[in-house]
């Protein structure tokens, strides 16, 4: 018995001890991720590492977070004795995280012995020691799965145009809770991007944390895909300590003493924006650089130096300074803000007829779009008097909760925020998308309150929104031209005799972009294709021009087909290409139709960076408090001018009579006396939509906020001239060059008018006032032939492009409204005088 027991006794014990080993073996392989490499010294030539080493003394330097003073004494003279053991003996201390790459370029991590400790809402440096057995030179990364964006949802197209796609980078669409990470290696001068090869050298990790308290992060570290060791060993969980971020108080003043709100811009040594773009969320948009606050609101900033820039909006001083964070007291920031122009002295008050408060840039996680409040910081924040927040496709259930028949509830007297409708995204987008402002009801009947059931073209939704005391119009208006289909289709429609050219008979049944003998090149009486190509290629840079536009976008599609119904009231500009917005406008009003101007951002879907970046003043004289159904009307009646905001009409007179409020009349022929107070900002952006940064694509793409076009700057031109042009049916009849040297400069003109014309001031591409109609004899504008060919060829080729876009219990109606169009066009062409 008792041999069989000390037998089972044995048997038993050699699992016991099998166990203990491979316990022992797992506890090695663990400790291994903890431990991944001592950070003693390693073998190493002293002079690379040195040099190493105080590049990254003078780069903790430049960042603010300078190593203890004896720390530095101590490793320089090291450095210089070229001692790599106490180098590496002084400074691992100071190392978070110890990163082996071995000879088979494999990545592993341990915690090294630095304190953890972070900054809440700040990027903290750390030093980070690479063992590199492999020699390899290859970018070293930084990941954690707590980093990444806080939000989902944006569209990457919206931002794409705006040449900040990385801001949907690894969007949260898992809709993690764990967020507060952002991490990166400090890769910039001194420091180099990619690893020397050097056995042993130092890098710098910059960790920012958006919560304060106790944080575990994961942080892993590989040179490229795969190169991370196997079981989790290329990352290590770190314990931090997050200190709280300072509430500072904001102190915000306007130029008059009052109150206000303000946009900012913080911004440290290195360039980076505070708070970090990936980690807001409302009232702070991920998608701008700047955010906006209220007198005594607060922001949440880092301890530290910090650039402060602050505005409100292209009417305002751009002004800077420097500002120091201390968690040591309470700290209040005075914002005292300086206008350069106030065109509420001129009786004018700004709008942005056309914002969004959700798709495009906007997120739909963790909310659906935003709250009126956060639109009402931004609009407040520009200087904006008015903005109108216009619900659409994306998220419509659930922002057409805020729709009233009155100005939201978050306005104040001289700032309102309204929320109406564009068709876009359903209904009659097909054919145009429309803006609808000054609803009383925004449910389309029928179709209780959802997107379905609208009509399928655009006249019908324009006379139900004026049948109810509305303002209709067409947004993002520039209808492009594609020279070369433009060509290819006048020789399919022109060309009787199949020759694949036009003769000059031929070519007398359509319109052309220039005269037969200036298209005519090579002189032998036949228009090529390519030759037509060329002409439209070159009429497309001017305005105006008879290049008819392709009629296959999402823009003012049918802008004349509605304009001759009579439920039109204006075309919106500054927001697309400024030459085919003014184009169509410019042939509609040789027509001798009212259509008025009004500026639009169409935020953030053309420009994401700020609303505002076009607008309309809208002349009401002195007002306390602003009434949105009179600023509407406004727009209707054209008494106003549109404008980036940097050139401002701040008087426009012909004859006494301002635009929007009585014709001129004239018994005969005669000339007409133009006075006009200009201002043109001391400082503007230097980019394509002020008109200061050719595009590559040539002078039709001015204006255009739509896509940036160039490279993205924060440049901004000072000074400068501009040149201020009188516009009598589409023509420059005089011109006038002003300094942009923020002062009011007063103009005046005297012009003949032979016939019944509009005449108008602009600035190309940042400025254009509505017209004042001169009546010479008490006959109609019918400024130019050609211009109503124009129109009336644009609503044949959309019904070509799109007619079976609209649904066929609607198509017989329409077909009818598109030839009447047609009709009232090719009539008005007869009475009118050719070019």
């Amino acid at each position: 018995m008792n041999d069989l027991c000390t037998c089972g006794d044995r048997m038993t014990g050699r699992p016991r001890g099998m166990v203990f080993l491979i316990v022992c073996l797992l506890f090695s392989f663990a400790s291994g991720n903890l431990l991944a490499e001592s950070p003693a010294g390693k073998e190493v030539e002293g002079q690379p590492l040195a040099a190493n080493v105080k590049r990254l003394i003078a780069a903790l330097d430049y960042l603010g977070a300078p190593l203890p003073a004896p720390l530095v004494q101590k490793l320089n003279t090291a450095c210089d004795q070229r001692d790599a053991a106490k180098i590496q003996k002084l400074l691992d201390a100071e190392v978070l995280c110890l990163v082996s790459l071995n000879p088979e370029v494999r990545t592993k991590v341990a915690r090294g012995p630095a304190a953890a400790v972070l900054q809440q809402g700040g990027f903290t440096p750390f030093v980070v020691k690479v063992v590199n057995q492999s020699t390899v030179t290859r970018q070293l990364q930084i990941s954690s799965p707590q980093a990444g964006p806080v939000y989902s949802g944006a569209a990457l197209n919206s931002l794409k145009r705006q040449a900040q796609p990385e801001l949907n980078r690894n969007e949260n669409k898992a809709s993690a809770t764990d967020r507060f990470l952002e991490v990166e290696l400090f890769q910039a001068s001194p420091m180099t991007v990619k690893l020397s090869g050097l056995e042993v050298e130092y890098v710098l990790a910059l960790i920012y944390c958006h919560e304060p308290g106790k944080r575990e992060a994961t942080l892993g570290f590989d040179v490229g895909a795969g190169t991370q060791d196997l079981g989790f060993r290329g990352e290590v969980p770190v314990l931090f300590d997050v200190r709280p971020a300072v509430p500072v108080k904001l102190s915000i003043k306007d130029f008059d003493g009052t109150p206000t709100a303000a946009r900012l811009l913080f911004r440290d040594a290195q360039e980076r924006v505070y708070p970090l773009q990936a980690k807001r969320l409302a009232p702070d948009f991920f998608f701008q650089p700047q955010i906006y606050r209220q007198d005594g609101d607060t922001v949440m900033l880092p301890a530290g130096e910090l650039e402060m820039e602050f505005s409100r909006g292209p009417e305002y001083q751009r002004l800077t300074r420097k500002v120091n964070i201390t968690a040591a007291s309470e700290q209040t920031l005075e914002v005292n803000l300086k206008r350069w122009v106030n065109p509420r002295v001129f009786g004018f008050y700004s709008g942005d007829h056309h914002i969004h408060a959700a798709g495009c840039a906007h997120y739909d996680h963790p909310t659906q779009g935003v709250t009126p409040q956060d639109m009402f910081n931004q609009v407040k924040g520009e200087g904006l008097n008015v903005g109108c927040v216009l619900t659409w496709g994306p998220c419509f259930d659930v922002q057409r909760q805020f729709f009233a028949s009155t100005a939201d509830r978050v306005s104040e007297p001289l700032t309102l925020l309204k929320y109406d409708l564009e068709i876009s995204g359903f209904g009659s987008a097909a054919l145009g998308h429309v803006c609808l402002l000054n609803l009383q009801n925004q449910t389309y009947p029928g179709t209780l309150g959802t997107t379905t059931g609208w009509p399928s073209w655009t006249v019908p939704v324009l006379r139900w929104c004026k049948e109810q005391g509305g303002v209709t119009g067409f947004p993002h208006s520039a209808l492009r031209v594609n020279p070369p289909l433009a060509a290819q289709r006048l020789i399919e429609e022109l060309d009787q005799n199949q020759s694949q050219t036009l003769n000059p008979k031929e070519a007398a049944t359509g319109l052309l972009p220039d005269s037969f003998q200036v298209i005519d090149a090579d002189g032998n009486s036949q228009l090529s294709q390519d030759e037509l190509t060329q002409a439209i290629e070159q009429a497309a840079d001017q305005l105006p021009n008879l290049a008819v536009p392709e009629m296959n976008g999402g823009g003012a599609m049918e802008i004349c087909v509605s304009t001759a119904e009579g439920v039109c009231d204006f075309i919106s500009a500054m927001d697309t290409e400024r030459i085919p917005e003014w184009n169509t406008w410019y042939h509609i009003l040789n027509c001798g139709f009212p259509l008025k101007v009004s500026g639009e951002t169409d935020f953030p879907c053309m420009s994401s960076r700020r609303v505002g970046q076009g607008r309309v003043y809208v002349q009401l004289g002195q007002q306390d408090e602003l009434d949105f159904s009179q600023w509407c009307q406004g727009i209707r009646q054209g008494r106003s001018y549109v404008s980036d905001g940097y050139a401002h009409a701040l008087e426009f007179q012909v004859n006494e009579i301002a635009p929007g409020f009585e014709d001129i009349q004239l018994n005969q022929p005669g000339k007409v006396k133009i006075t006009a107070k200009v201002a043109f900002a001391p400082e503007t952006p230097r980019a394509v939509a002020y008109g200061l940064l050719d595009p590559p694509e040539g002078r039709r793409a001015s204006g255009d906020t739509r896509v940036l076009h160039a490279p993205r700057n924060s440049d901004y031109v000072t000074a400068g001239k501009r040149l201020v042009e009188i516009v009598v049916n589409g023509k420059v009849i005089a011109k006038q060059t002003v300094l942009a040297d923020g002062k009011i400069h007063s103009l005046q003109f005297e012009v003949p008018v032979e016939t019944s014309s509009w005449i108008a001031l602009r600035q190309f591409p940042q400025l254009h006032t509505n017209p004042v109609n001169v009546i010479v004899a008490e006959q109609p504008i019918r400024a130019s032939r050609e211009s109503a060919q124009w129109c009336a060829e644009t609503i044949k080729l959309l019904w070509k492009n799109r007619h079976l876009k609209i649904a066929e219990s609607e198509r017989k109606s329409a077909e009818q409204t598109y030839q009447r169009a047609i009709q009232t066009y090719l009539q008005r062409a007869k009475e009118a005088v050719a070019n």
